[in-house]
C-alpha cells in the first residue's frame, strides 16, 4: 500500500515499512535522519512519480507499506464500546471516524466486507495516526455480526433520526454504536436488528449531519453516561 505524508511516516510501525520515496531536492533533514536512524531505505525520485503513485497529495514523501490487517469479530469480544459502520463510502468519514474512536478510547470499528470503504492511503492520511490504535474489523454480513455481539450481552444503539434524543438516554455498560451511510442511514434490516434507535435532535433548517460529525456527537454523549 503506498501513502503519503511526514506525519504518516512518523507513525507507521518501522517495520511494516518496505520503502519511502522523496522528491528531488527534498530537504526535510529530521526526515531524512530518521530514515537514516532507523535503517529505512529511501530513493529521491521525481515529483511527478510521488505525484502519479498518490495522485498528488504527498508533501514529498511517499511511503510504501504493508497492506493493512484487519481484525476478527471475536478481537472486540472484551471491549465495553465498539462503533459499527453500515456501508459507509467515504475515505474522509472514516479517517475522521476513526480519529474520534481514538481520542474518545474506542479501541474498535467494525465494517462490512460489501459495499464500504476500506482503509487506503486516505484513511489513513486523515486518521493522522489513530489508526495505529483503532482495530478495524471487517466482518462477511453486518447483521450477523450484531446478532453475535448482542449474544456477548453488548447493547446496540442506531443512529437515526426519527429516535430517542441521545441525551436522554441510560446507556448500557457494554454497547454498540450503528452509523448509517451517507445519505442513505442505518438500512432497514439493521434497524430493525437494533435494541434502540438515538438521535440528535436538530433545530436549523438542515435535518442531518456529515457521518463523522455525528458519530463524534453520539460517541462522546454516550461515553459520558
Amino acid at each position: 500500500m503506498l501513502v503519503a505524508g511526514k506525519n504518516v511516516l512518523k507513525e507507521t510501525d518501522i517495520k511494516k515499512i518496505h520503502k519511502v520515496y522523496l522528491k528531488e531536492k527534498f530537504n526535510d533533514k529530521d526526515i531524512i535522519n530518521y530514515l537514516k536512524d532507523n535503517k529505512i531505505k529511501y530513493e529521491i525520485v521525481p515529483e511527478y512519480r510521488l505525484n502519479k503513485m498518490v495522485n498528488n497529495i504527498h508533501q514529498g514523501i511517499v511511503i510504501d507499506i504493508d497492506d493493512y490487517v484487519y481484525y476478527d469479530l471475536a478481537s472486540v469480544y472484551d471491549e465495553d464500546f465498539v462503533v459499527i459502520l453500515d456501508h459507509l463510502e467515504d475515505p474522509h468519514n472514516l479517517g475522521a471516524i476513526i480519529r474520534t474512536c481514538e481520542g474518545a478510547g474506542i479501541k474498535s470499528i467494525i465494517i462490512p466486507k460489501e459495499r464500504s470503504v476500506r482503509v487506503n492511503e486516505t484513511v489513513i492520511r486523515i486518521s493522522t495516526g489513530a489508526i495505529q490504535n483503532v482495530k478495524i474489523v471487517l466482518v462477511n454480513n453486518l447483521n450477523e455480526a450484531i446478532k453475535k455481539l448482542k449474544k456477548e450481552m453488548f447493547f446496540v444503539y442506531a443512529a437515526d433520526m426519527d429516535g430517542i434524543d441521545y441525551r436522554n438516554v441510560d446507556y448500557a455498560s457494554k454497547r454498540a454504536l450503528v452509523i448509517g451511510a451517507e445519505g442513505n442511514g442505518v438500512s432497514k434490516i439493521i434497524r430493525d436488528n437494533s435494541d434502540e434507535i438515538i438521535s440528535i435532535p436538530m433545530f436549523g433548517k438542515v435535518n442531518s449531519f456529515n457521518a463523522s460529525v455525528s458519530a463524534g456527537i453520539l460517541v462522546y454523549g454516550m461515553i459520558k453516561r
